[in-house]
């Protein structure tokens, strides 16, 4: 073996001595890893379920509950009839119901003239669940509506709505079978659990070396600046790759998302953006050379922005579009993406390799400025 090659390996075995050492770093590597699968995976739903609404029943013919029913029997609502408007209003008001659905008290002669009218009210401080409970209400009654016209003889469903005729609509969801919220988070939380141990965790641990005096050691041995960044990299990049093994086993065998795309692809694109998070990391620790400074650095330059401007949550052709170019400068974003359309839609070759072009460009820009600000502290 050549120097380099020597040099190399010596400093590597430290390094993942020094990792294996220190119990908090194997608890952020790996532990922190399994909590974070199990808050998003089972913790954090998107999904509306158990809905609390109240019901106004101003009308007690059976039709009435009849269609209160068609409500009842979906696992969305969670149904609460009450006897008047107006505590349905002091619910609303109270933030003990998130929707109103009225029945008049003409609603049965509505129903024998094929007019039947329901109105439903829904809380609106959250645009989002407001939108989908308001959905799944409208669409409950007019199943049953439907169901009444045609036991009727009608040719058009008897709610408030656009007249269907005598046509069927069958709903089909794509890329998204289950129709579950967990599908759509736990690839994301792969990207976060990545960043995370790339990035935070290598800019505290190294940051502590440079407090700690560690580095000094080795300003007057022949090793040389990038031998010391490539023995950082190393064991923290096996590090995320195990975190990358955990999320992929419980997204397969926990959460039993299904994987459509290539998993050569996913683990190539993933080793991309584990060096991007790693060079963040480096690069962090060499420019503060303080655990807390680079703690919060690392925190508000690589976590945040991976949780909040990534498509982690939320869409972002939705916001606005000074958001969306700034959401588009973070690396996350560009896997994020890739990685929920691995796994819902299959593989998107041109997606793949524009998204491992901007990834590749970020590590080499990244482990560059690295190497930089190490020599600098070097020389």
């Amino acid at each position: 073996m050549n120097g380099f090659t020597t040099r190399l390996l010596a400093l590597t075995r430290k390094e993942m001595r020094q990792l294996l050492r220190d119990r908090s770093n194997l608890a952020i590597g790996v532990l922190l890893p399994m909590v974070l699968i199990a808050l998003f995976g089972w913790g954090l739903s998107l999904d509306v379920k158990n809905a609390p609404i109240a019901a106004v029943m101003e009308d007690a013919s059976p039709a009435a509950f009849d269609a209160l029913a068609a409500l009842q029997l979906t696992p969305v609502f969670s149904v609460r009839p009450v006897a008047s408007m107006r505590e349905a209003e002091r619910l609303m008001h109270a933030r003990q119901v998130d929707g109103i659905v009225r029945f008049p008290s003409d609603f049965s002669r509505q129903l024998a003239a094929g007019d039947a009218r329901v109105q439903v009210i829904v809380h609106g401080a959250d645009a989002g669940r407001a939108s989908i409970v308001a959905g799944y209400a409208q669409a409950a009654l007019a199943g049953w509506g439907e169901r009444q016209a045609d036991r009727a003889g009608r040719p058009q469903a008897l709610l408030a709505g656009p007249a269907t005729g005598a046509i069927a609509i069958e709903q089909r969801m794509w890329f998204n079978a289950a129709n579950t919220s967990t599908w759509y988070l736990v690839p994301g939380l792969v990207v976060l659990i990545m960043t995370l141990v790339g990035a935070f965790l290598t800019a505290l641990v190294v940051a502590r070396e440079w407090e700690r005096g560690t580095f000094e050691a080795l300003f007057v041995s022949p090793v040389r600046p990038a031998e010391i960044l490539l023995a950082k990299i190393i064991p923290y990049f096996a590090v995320g790759m195990v975190g990358l093994a955990l999320c992929l086993a419980a997204a397969r065998w926990v959460f039993e998302v299904p994987l459509h795309g290539s998993l050569a692809a996913l683990l190539a694109a993933a080793m991309l953006y584990m060096l991007v998070s790693v060079g963040m990391g480096l690069l962090i620790s060499a420019a503060t050379k303080n655990q807390f400074i680079a703690s919060q650095i690392a925190l508000l330059a690589s976590f945040l922005p991976a949780l909040m401007l990534s498509g982690f949550l939320f869409d972002l052709r939705n916001v606005p579009k000074p958001i969306y170019v700034i959401g588009h400068a973070v690396p996350a974003t560009h896997f994020m993406e890739l990685i929920r359309t691995l796994f819902l839609a299959g593989n998107n070759w041109p997606m793949f390799f524009r998204s491992c072009a901007i990834l590749l460009a970020y590590a080499l820009v990244m482990l560059a400025l690295a190497l930089r600000a190490t020599r600098k502290r070097l020389q």
